[in-house]
């Protein structure tokens, strides 16, 4: 197992990490991913723990908390040896003020999460979701106030924009508050959208991204295909969340194939070691309902892709730089550039030690 430090912390993650999601049962949109009982997912856990990983995430919105209750009650023989990571802020109760990232609903929903995960204190705690109608200012001193009182050690936040994190970072410092060390975001070879302004921000800040879904709700297992795009009636078939460019797609998914048999991997394995090969990425979320996706997904602590390979998939992928991103590079100075970029390139180890 690989491990790094979570952002600018001392706190030291596995890079494989374990996402939770699929523990509990359910009904509705989500039932379908909601499938892993309590005897599976000690299995699962106990699997996980003896590859190395360390860090397990999980949110209060999962199976309405029943996926907490199932990790916590995993995780309890071994919490001191483990990294728990939840969220807040996604609705689970029609009360008006149960969602959100308002000062009161942080603490309380942090409060029930404690009582689930059978824990005294939450290693991470994220804000799950961009809240519009609280100010950050608010959320911000509600995180503040777990971390003075011991129940939270280090804070995070998922699927913001970079301007909503720059700000709320910046209320942080201005306040003297506990700094967001990790960031959960969507990241994979169909969708890259982040490495335009969420990792250079991510970087410059210190702040660890931790990806969620990284084959793409599955599609990057390579189960889906041109003949069968329902993968067999797998999890896509019913839950079509994430955008993909399936044509796209599926010649990427072609390439991915003849590179794995090169390394006798498989296209998930090719997927996951791309991101591992990306300096922003600290750890990738794992979610499995099954022993045999989850020791699939383990393996790909052990390949390593070619330099030429990953140029090859950034290739394949690669995205349209938004505006203005793609004036200043048109518009840069080269001869500034040409005379500073040798030296920068010369600094960049010694930075990252």
């Amino acid at each position: 197992m690989q491990y790094a430090r979570l952002g600018n912390s001392g706190l030291i993650v596995s890079r494989l990490a374990f996402g939770a999601m699929t523990f509990g049962s359910g009904q509705g949109v989500l039932g379908k991913i909601w499938t892993t009982g309590e005897s599976a997912a000690q299995a699962l856990v106990g699997r996980a723990l003896d590859a190395g990983v360390n860090f397990f995430d999980v949110a209060d919105s999962y199976a309405e908390g029943e996926s907490e209750l199932i990790l916590g009650k995993a995780l309890k023989p071994r919490r001191q040896e483990v990294v728990i990571s939840t969220k807040v802020g996604f609705r689970h109760s029609k009360a008006l003020i149960r969602a959100g990232a308002s000062y009161g609903y942080i603490l309380s929903a942090a409060e029930a999460s404690l009582r689930r995960l059978h824990t005294d204190y939450i290693d991470l705690l994220s804000i799950h979701r961009y809240d519009p109608y609280t100010p950050f200012e608010e959320s911000a001193r509600a995180l503040e106030d777990l971390v003075r009182r011991g129940m939270v050690r280090y804070v995070g936040y998922s699927n913001f924009t970079g301007w909503q994190a720059a700000k709320f970072l910046g209320i942080q410092e201005r306040m003297g508050y506990s700094r967001f060390t990790a960031a959960q975001m969507y990241y994979s070879l169909v969708g890259r959208d982040l490495e335009h302004e969420i990792v250079p921000f991510a970087i410059d800040a210190g702040i660890g991204i931790v990806v969620w879904s990284p084959l793409a709700g599955g599609f990057l297992s390579g189960r889906y295909t041109r003949e069968d795009p329902t993968g067999g009636k797998g999890r896509l078939a019913s839950f079509d969340f994430i955008p993909i460019d399936l044509e796209r797609g599926f010649k990427l998914i072609d390439r991915m194939r003849e590179m794995a048999a090169r390394h006798n991997a498989t296209v998930a394995q090719v997927a996951l070691a791309w991101l591992l090969a990306k300096p922003c990425v600290i750890s990738i979320l794992l979610g499995a309902s099954r022993m045999a996706q989850l020791e699939d997904n383990l393996g790909a602590a052990d390949l390593e892709l070619a330099s030429d390979q990953v140029a090859e998939l950034d290739a394949l992928t690669a995205t349209v730089k938004p505006y203005p991103l793609w004036f200043q590079e048109k518009t840069a100075d080269t001869v500034t550039r040409e005379a500073l970029e040798p030296r920068i390139q010369q600094k960049t180890p010694a930075a990252a030690d």
